[in-house]
């Protein structure tokens, strides 16, 4: 990108640039060994990705443009703003639609040279199925954004569903409730092969399940906003008990038969690879007894296996099994052939770690998820945090926990192929631009997390990218636009402009 393109841009830069050189100092509470530590881009292969991600409804905004039609996200932010810290919507969100170009020469600039985002299903299907129509304009878009990142050398990541399903298959057939989901999703994925693969090589079929499920359909948090009544939650239906294990089992099925369809029709000619995008804590025991370290792995099961173990081995966690019972759906032989290998790639999210204790159930009547897996989790033991916090209350810096959790994978996991497809921390509070593009913090979050990256590569984990969230500050889900997780800086009250934080400048030097 060319520095006179953005006018806003080059005193700020200049100023920033000095203010980097500055950082050992003027960051509180940062031990000097994590700046003076020589670490830059040549610390990893030629070949690795350094990106960063982003999904349709926290960044397009054009909800009702060109043929979209809604989604169950668009129905709960408007429904539900109670249920949104600040009651805000992702009707406008950063204006991704309209401003793809402007953002993508940023990432030119920073030196990006991978960009997750996602295909919002109802811009290509606006009613949910391939039978009532291709939306020719949302395909243009994302061929659009596809060639935009091709030409300033950002690999596009795409994933097919982060969160937005068709409003109108909600209302059909309950959505991941019902098995029909199935081939609507594949038929949707379809076309997303056949309009972007020629030149999309790292597909993923769905961002976080585990999270997707729980606030949809446990706690009702997010949509669909489903719970048991009992929660006192605002859900107007719902069963924690058993809705969380049946769209979960709908969700691993409709991964799989895409992969099937993916490997068997498009790969072979089109090169690429698909995956999916899981996200886990790290947990440490609470205490040295064994009922605290057994407690840490059922956390860990229920959070991560409860979707890799099948994904791995064609089954759910035998602990899962044994603490849930009937509740939990069952794969049929050929089911459990289908999901078994079904990724070429694990793309994997991390945020924080926590400790975890036991907590012996007594729990007969108020059934859910939340309680099935039979553990206390909390930051905070002897009176010190797990890490330092940071501008979201549950989220503190433990970079050794994703070391951790690589290894993990590694070991029980058969060694996948993994790239971090999410990692990043939050600010709060912010009310300029003078405050929201002052972030030391995050440049020692990603200084640190880089770091245990590189560890784990080196005990012989499969590391192939790390793609930070997020490039922009966006719509966060049930915190709306009071948490800030971007390397850039979207002043709301000015037009949308952008700019990029120290945190953007110091990964440009380090990529440099």
């Amino acid at each position: 990108m060319e520095l006179q393109h953005y006018p806003f841009l080059c005193l700020f830069v200049l100023v920033n640039f000095l203010c980097l050189n500055l950082l050992s100092v003027s960051a509180k509470n940062v031990p000097s060994t994590h700046i003076s530590t020589p670490f830059n881009r040549t610390s990893f292969p030629s070949d690795f990705v350094f990106g960063a991600s982003s999904s349709a409804y926290q960044y397009e905004g054009a909800v009702k443009e060109d043929g979209k039609g809604q989604s169950i996200s668009d129905t709960f932010t408007h429904k539900y703003p109670g249920k949104i810290l600040d009651k805000s919507t992702g009707d406008l969100a950063n204006d991704f639609y309209h401003r793809y170009k402007e953002d993508v020469k940023l990432m030119e600039f920073i030196g990006l040279n991978g960009f997750r985002f996602s295909i919002s299903w109802t811009r290509i299907l606006p009613y949910g199925k391939l039978s009532k129509g291709v939306n020719k304009e949302g395909v243009a878009f994302y061929n659009n954004l596809i060639n935009e990142l091709i030409s300033k050398g950002v690999q596009p990541f795409v994933t097919i569903y982060h969160w937005d399903l068709p409003q109108a298959l909600q209302d059909e057939y309950g959505g991941f409730l019902s098995p029909r989901v199935v081939d609507d999703f594949r038929d949707f994925a379809e076309v997303c092969f056949k309009e972007f693969g020629d030149r999309v090589k790292h597909w993923v079929t769905m961002n976080e399940p585990y999270i997707f499920i729980v606030n949809g359909y446990d706690t009702g948090a997010l949509a669909p906003g489903r719970c048991s009544s009992w929660m006192n939650n605002n859900c107007p239906a719902g069963n924690s008990a058993t809705e969380p294990y049946i769209a979960a089992h709908f969700m691993l099925l409709c991964h799989a038969q895409t992969v099937k369809l993916y490997r068997e029709k498009y790969k072979p000619h089109q090169k690429g690879q698909i995956g999916i995008v899981l996200v886990s804590h790290w947990f440490e025991p609470y205490s040295k007894s064994q009922a605290d370290v057994k407690a840490a792995q059922r956390a860990l099961d229920f959070m991560y296996g409860w979707f890799l173990e099948p994904l791995t081995y064609g089954d759910y966690p035998k602990i899962i099994r044994a603490l849930v019972g009937k509740r939990l759906p069952k794969f049929t032989v050929e089911e459990a052939t289908l999901v078994k290998g079904s990724y070429d790639f694990l793309g994997l999210n991390y945020y924080t770690s926590n400790y975890a204790a036991n907590r012996p159930s007594v729990n007969t009547v108020n059934v859910s998820f939340s309680t099935d897996s039979q553990t206390n989790l909390t930051t905070e033991r002897n009176g010190k945090f797990i890490g330092e916090p940071t501008g979201v209350s549950i989220f503190y810096v433990y970079p050794r926990g994703l070391k951790n959790l690589l290894v993990y994978t590694k070991q029980k996991y058969k060694n996948p192929t993994i790239y971090i497809m999410e990692n990043g921390i939050g600010d709060a509070n912010i009310t300029t631009i003078k405050q929201g593009t002052n972030d030391p913090q995050r440049v020692d979050f990603y200084r640190r997390h880089f770091l245990a990256v590189k560890q784990a590569i080196t005990e012989g984990v499969d590391v192939k990218g790390f793609l930070i969230w997020s490039f922009l500050d966006n719509f966060e889900w049930g915190s709306g636009y009071l948490q800030k997780f971007g390397i850039v800086y979207v002043d709301r009250t000015h037009g949308l402009k952008r700019y990029p934080k120290k945190s953007a400048l110091w990964f440009k030097k380090f990529l440099r």
